[in-house]
């Protein structure tokens, strides 16, 4: 006999069986709640409510406490050129669904690593783009320098 009484709003199974790991790459549905204040024409403050709902898209680091009811997972993105990590409660009522666009295997559970890594190639990336630049400055510097430099008579051969 099933209950009557309704613990969440959120299909639990659903979520359970998405089967959320360290790797995937998802897109969490936010709903998003924008309360604006406003004076109304009999000059009363007035509140309006209006919900949208958001993407967050990004790579999970973490599953904590699996598919229990405490379930949470993080997912790290990268925003105009800064990482942005949002931890989720699994079952939570303000996430409208979840995607799971991707599914890669790890060799770990949390891939908490990825954040110095992508710091490393960021790095790497402005001294390749630095090392490039260096060469042609120095041709152009080179050039001037013949330029200007004033030419030397040419050498008599003895006889």
């Amino acid at each position: 006999m099933k209950s009557a009484v309704k613990v969440s709003p959120v299909n639990m199974e659903e979520r359970a069986s998405l089967g959320l790991r360290a790797g995937d790459t998802v897109r969490v549905w936010q709903k998003i709640v924008e309360l604006k204040k406003g004076k109304a024409a009999n000059k009363k403050e007035v509140t309006t409510k209006n919900v949208r709902r958001q993407a967050f898209e990004g790579l999970v680091l973490a599953v904590k406490h699996g598919t229990e009811a405490g379930g949470m997972f993080t997912v790290r993105r990268v925003a105009s050129g800064v990482g942005v990590e949002k931890i989720f409660p699994l079952y939570s009522p303000n996430i409208e669904s979840i995607e799971v666009l991707r599914r890669t295997q790890t060799r770990r559970a949390k891939l908490y690593f990825i954040r110095e890594k992508a710091a490393r190639d960021q790095k790497r990336a402005m001294r390749k783009a630095r090392a490039y630049t260096a060469p042609e400055k120095a041709a152009a510097a080179e050039a001037l320098a013949e330029e200007s430099a004033p030419e030397a008579a040419p050498e008599v051969a003895a006889e």
